[in-house]
């Protein structure tokens, strides 16, 4: 096994838990998180909630599931060969989207939209709250439990009055301080992750064409390369070795460029990460194609009219649902309607976050269908 760098988070540095337990008898704390993320209620509901694409729109699409799979892949790959704690980025990968609502970011807007006046919904904090309270899986404590540097890896951004009710956790938000490596490696995971995969699936649906892609920069770079190395190739065969060689090359950079910054800014120990600004990071040029291919991705996929329509009808199902068990909470299942006795908008806020998109799909025709029971 590769000894961990100075400054990887490691069982000798790390922050340990809300609530003390005996050491795990033979694996690492973080394994032990990881664990609990992978056997947690939450992380299975990821199976059949949208990415891009609703659930029932095709069955190669990503799910919320097999993206966060993905990234934790590419956060162990960034993880070991920057000399990382790789337990640790893989538990942070796997959890970081357990808050997500049913039908991606069109079903996080909308319940957001219906929280305005109660402290709003945003899904990384609600990862975190799944992890910390809502997961019921253990006699002691409520949540997972999960080490502080879990916790902090899951919380990606948060604004200034919610970091105060956080407490040690949303500190670094209001002092300008930084995650562990591992946790800034997760995010520029997830981002690799969704923008290839949402190419190759946004091929795959017919929304978006190959000719359309040339105009790209990086995906031009590499479909003349594929072409070159492999004269005959066409189809599938040429969208995944195109993808698979983006993938590569924005992680080859990302950890040169980290690397880079670890030795400039002279850091040695975790706390010299949290005090330097943010460490992980692609270069200039790598930098800019990347962003280049998330702007045609929102131009061309996330806001094409046939994902619209289907955005337009989640909106529609959340806002449904949330005004339903507003106006009579004796709608919601009896454990939501306990909660709702102590805070009625944040309690259905998490009832439909943890639905699935057919779950709500099926909710709303119970509600709203006549004939529905």
């Amino acid at each position: 096994m590769t000894e961990l760098a100075s400054h990887a988070v490691s069982g000798g540095n790390s922050r340990g838990r809300r609530h003390p337990e005996s050491a795990p008898a033979s694996r690492s704390e973080f394994q032990r998180d990881r664990d609990r993320v992978v056997h947690s209620t939450a992380f299975r509901r990821l199976e059949y909630k949208t990415q891009v694409f609703v659930n029932h729109e095709g069955d190669l699409f990503r799910t919320r599931l097999t993206h966060s799979i993905e990234v934790a892949q590419i956060a162990r790959t960034l993880a070991r060969a920057l000399r990382l704690n790789e337990d640790l980025a893989e538990a942070i990968a796997l959890s970081h989207d357990l808050g997500h609502t049913p039908f991606g970011h069109a079903g996080q807007d909308a319940l957001n939209a219906c929280m305005r006046d109660y402290g709003g919904f945003e899904h990384n904090l609600q990862s975190l709250r799944i992890v910390e309270l809502l997961e019921e899986r253990y006699g002691a404590f409520d949540g997972l439990n999960l080490t502080y540097e879990t916790r902090e890896g899951i919380l990606k951004h948060c604004a200034p009055k919610k970091a105060q009710e956080l407490g040690e956790l949303g500190r670094r938000f209001l002092d300008g301080t930084q995650p562990s490596l591992e946790a800034q490696l997760c995010n520029l995971a997830d981002e690799i992750g969704y923008n290839n995969h949402d190419v190759d699936d946004g091929l795959r649906s017919g929304l978006i064409t190959v000719e359309q892609l040339e105009e790209v920069g990086i995906w031009a770079r590499h479909v003349a390369d594929v072409r070159r190395d492999f004269p005959q190739i066409s189809g599938r065969r040429l969208i995944h070795e195109t993808v698979r060689r983006m993938i590569n090359s924005l992680a080859v950079d990302l950890i040169g460029q980290t690397m880079k910054n670890i030795a400039e800014a002279g850091v040695v120990s975790l706390d010299d990460v949290h005090r330097a600004p943010p460490l992980a990071a692609f270069g200039v040029g790598i930098h800019a194609e990347h962003r280049e291919l998330k702007h045609f991705l929102r131009i061309n996929l996330y806001q094409h009219y046939q994902v619209l329509r289907m955005t337009n009808k989640a909106r529609r199902i959340v806002t449904d649902l949330f005004g339903a068990f507003k106006e009579d909470p004796r709608l919601l299942p009896p454990q939501y309607q306990e909660m709702a006795k102590a805070d009625k908008p944040r309690a259905i806020a998490d009832y439909i976050a943890g639905m699935t998109d057919r779950y709500a799909i099926r909710e709303h025709r119970r509600l709203f269908a006549v004939g529905e029971i």
